[in-house]
């Protein structure tokens, strides 16, 4: 049941006996030796498990290879996980951030290992979920994204992470550019759905620290009562934002039962499972918690869809231009066309 790593891709291999050497002069009480093994899941940052005789950590580290900018920051997502552990038990511990980059190639740190179950596309065969326990499941997973959502960001010290006002104009011209950016030949301009954010942004907005990706397969289980929240991991984007902007982000991820065949063919979490909330349900559950008017959710929604686009179309600019020869990236240009699609579909609902 427990999310394990295996074999590192030939691409990612690091220098065990360099790493070695340098974990020893930084981390005390390290005996026998070192063995690495990489997480297969995430296509952004790397996560990788290193082994000692009695220790176990967590590595993460950037990719190689051109880098979008303001992107992989390291020393950031250490920062923040430091900052919020005292105020949000569900981070892990952070053990040690390295900016000497003749280590492994790249900055990098190390945290607590939380051992338990990741949900990804499905389940672990031995975790039979009733349609309760998956209700219940939803309800304590989007409780952490709400309890995130109302912390002070003044009296936690989250307010040095993000410019806060403006946001929403922020992102909407920062994920327009890096598209154009990452643009290939074979994925479509987008400019339907671009002139459509740029014209209906919400006038009023909420500031508060957001996860910036909140999904199911960033949180981590307890093996022994599988609707209980251990964990949240992947701190990379957090900012200060608009929080219904965060939930927009989770729900274009969020595959429901009876969404169509393209939908379910790039479903990643166990979300079409009986007595899993639809996107609709989480609208309303979230907005009774928040107290939110909940409105018109449109602009949330497309943007998720359009910022999920971008993030697909930036893996893939990698693997197209050779920087990477992981072949889970190949056909991605193909759910970039499919996302634009589905923003077209959501705008003229």
């Amino acid at each position: 049941m427990i999310d394990k790593p295996g074999d590192i891709r030939k691409e990612d291999e690091i220098n065990t006996q360099v790493l070695h050497q340098y974990l020893n002069k930084h981390i005390p009480n390290l005996h026998g030796e070192l063995s690495i093994l990489q997480y297969k899941g995430g296509a952004s940052n790397l996560t990788y498990l290193l082994q000692y005789e009695s220790q176990t950590y967590i590595l993460r580290c950037p990719p190689r290879g051109t880098k979008a900018k303001g992107a992989h920051d390291m020393k950031r997502e250490y920062n923040i996980m430091n900052a919020l552990k005292p105020n949000y038990p569900y981070v892990p511990n952070m053990i040690h951030f390295c900016d000497d980059e003749s280590v492994i190639g790249r900055e990098f740190y190390l945290m607590e290992k939380l051992t338990g179950i990741i949900p990804r596309a499905n389940l672990p065969k031995d975790v039979q979920l009733s349609p309760t326990q998956c209700k219940n499941l939803c309800t304590s997973v989007f409780d952490k994204l709400i309890e995130l959502h109302k912390l002070d960001v003044h009296s936690t010290g989250l307010i040095q992470f993000g410019k806060g006002e403006g946001y929403i104009q922020r992102q909407i011209t920062g994920w327009v550019g890096r598209y154009q950016k990452a643009k290939t030949w074979n994925v479509p301009k987008c400019t339907k759905t671009i002139q459509w954010l740029e014209s209906n942004m919400p006038k009023h907005e909420r500031i508060c620290f957001i996860h910036n990706d909140f999904r199911l397969d960033n949180v981590v289980l307890n093996p022994l009562e599988p609707t209980e929240v251990l964990g949240i991991l992947d701190w990379e984007m957090a900012t200060l934002g608009d929080p219904l902007m965060d939930l927009g982000n989770s729900l274009a991820y969020w595959v429901q039962a009876d969404d169509d065949w393209a939908m379910k063919s790039i479903r990643r979490q166990p979300t079409h499972l009986p007595g899993m909330m639809t996107r609709d349900e989480i609208i309303q559950y979230y907005c009774d918690k928040m107290g939110f008017d909940k409105g018109e959710f449109k602009f949330y929604e497309v943007y998720g869809l359009f910022r999920l686009a971008v993030i697909v179309q930036q893996i893939y600019y990698r693997y197209h231009h050779k920087q990477t020869t992981n072949p889970a990236f190949k056909k991605l240009w193909l759910m970039v066309h499919y996302l634009n699609w589905r923003c077209g579909r959501v705008i003229g609902r």
